[in-house]
């Protein structure tokens, strides 16, 4: 698969995961999710990932995903991702703040036959934990 095309269906993959929607048809069966939470979800066990993530838009229900880097290299995609939504429903235990929030992600996925075949992510939860005030932020030194 060209490096062009690989990037066409990771735009696609993110425009529709924009509209609260994840495209099964872009999965190898065997896909595999190496998840910030430290496990591995198998493609079997989206409908689960599909469930965190109908809680994170009922969270935040204007999320919006932006890609900001893309590099291709072989059979690897490379994202650097920012989010932005307003906190409006409960996450993880806390109550809605009304706080517009914005974090990164990273992500590095595997793609063979045109399809996803597996995936790393990393985000900052920490941050997004900070602009929700559950977690406190480290003060400056003067």
């Amino acid at each position: 698969m060209l490096a062009e095309e690989i990037k066409a269906n990771r735009r696609r993959f993110v425009e529709e995961l924009n509209k609260g929607r994840v495209l099964d048809e872009l999965f190898a069966t065997d896909f595999v999710l190496h998840s910030i939470t430290g496990e591995d979800i198998q493609k079997g066990s989206l409908k689960q990932r599909a469930r965190a993530l109908s809680e994170f838009f009922n969270a935040l229900p204007d999320l919006h995903f932006t890609i900001d880097d893309m590099i291709v290299e072989g059979d690897k995609v490379v994202e650097r991702f920012t989010f932005t939504g307003t906190h409006k429903g409960e996450y993880m235990g806390h109550s809605p703040t009304n706080k517009k929030v914005t974090m990164w992600a990273i992500c590095i996925v595997r793609v063979a036959g045109g399809k996803f075949v597996e995936e790393w992510e990393r985000m900052d939860t920490l941050g997004l934990m900070q602009q929700l005030g559950a977690v406190p932020t480290p003060q400056k030194e003067k």
